[in-house]
């Protein structure tokens, strides 16, 4: 179980966005493309498992500073760091063995992947800023290899939103960051002494509306609407604010802003706006 642990299945519900290509493209029901891209997950897990334990074990001084992570199984010493590193390397093998057999542009933006967050356990997550956007710029990479994959196309919309998205709730992490540090008194990361709350309240503020804008211009641009032969797509827009909301509700009221996938499977009024989402998505795309 504890090694179970260290490779945070929880979060693998990042790499489903491999398939947000798919579903935008109005071929989620193409059961060849759904395996092929499945196997995309499973080689994006393997990678991205590895990326947490180099990580846990970059971290492993700091996180015995932090209230949760302290219960980490490298920084807890349930795990050594020889059998940790023996773990990172079958995982980085077995991911890139997969993606190599699966496609040659995915094995590409997989190592993209990879080489970015290995650079960034290893000291650009000191930097502030660049640290956000680093792990921002992940969930667009997982977009654009669900989409080589599956060889549909992917609109700089998509990629946009997504990439907003990503930062948006990156900078919410990092707000939990500076929190702890006010609390505790304690550095958590060293790129939170860039920070402050005035900052990344202004920050938060300033992506959400951006990226609310650039929800509603997808959904009514004019490429979007012909290729969907709909021009409907703009009533999804109210759950994605509402999502957008409650996540900002949770940051400012209830003072919860850690890890985003945390939020996302406890959070039912979250979890009620992205099916409303997906639902009335699916009837507009796909219900005509």
């Amino acid at each position: 179980m504890i090694y179970l642990k260290l490779l945070r299945p929880k979060d693998w519900a990042k790499n489903l966005f491999l398939y947000i290509p798919l579903f935008f493209a109005g071929e989620i029901f193409n059961w060849l493309k759904v395996l092929q891209v499945f196997e995309g997950f499973i080689a994006f897990c393997c990678i991205a498992s590895s990326i947490y334990i180099i990580n846990d074990y970059a971290d492993k001084e700091d996180d015995k500073k932090h209230p949760e992570k302290r219960n980490r199984p490298i920084a807890s010493g349930a795990v050594s760091t020889g059998t940790a590193l023996t773990i990172f390397t079958i995982l980085t093998i077995a991911g890139f063995f997969l993606a190599y057999f699966i496609s040659t542009k995915f094995f590409s933006l997989l190592g993209i992947y990879f080489f970015l967050n290995i650079g960034y356990s290893f000291g650009l997550k000191n930097i502030p800023i660049l640290d956000i956007f680093i792990i921002a710029i992940g969930f667009p990479l997982r977009i654009r290899s669900g989409g080589s994959i599956a060889n549909v196309d992917v609109t700089v919309w998509l990629n946009i939103m997504i990439f907003l998205l990503a930062l948006f709730m990156a900078a919410g992490k990092r707000r939990d960051d500076v929190l702890l540090k006010i609390t505790s008194g304690d550095d958590m990361r060293k790129a939170v002494k860039g920070y402050t709350l005035d900052f990344l309240n202004a920050l938060l503020a300033l992506i959400s509306s951006v990226m609310i804008v650039s929800y509603f211009m997808y959904t009514v641009s004019q490429n979007v609407i012909e290729r969907h032969g709909t021009s409907r797509l703009y009533l999804t827009s109210l759950f994605v604010m509402a999502g957008i909301m409650r996540y900002l509700q949770i940051i400012y009221v209830n003072a919860d802003s850690g890890s985003p996938t945390k939020i996302l499977y406890k959070d039912r009024f979250i979890q009620i706006s992205l099916v409303l989402w997906m639902v009335s998505f699916y009837v507009i795309l796909y219900i005509k």
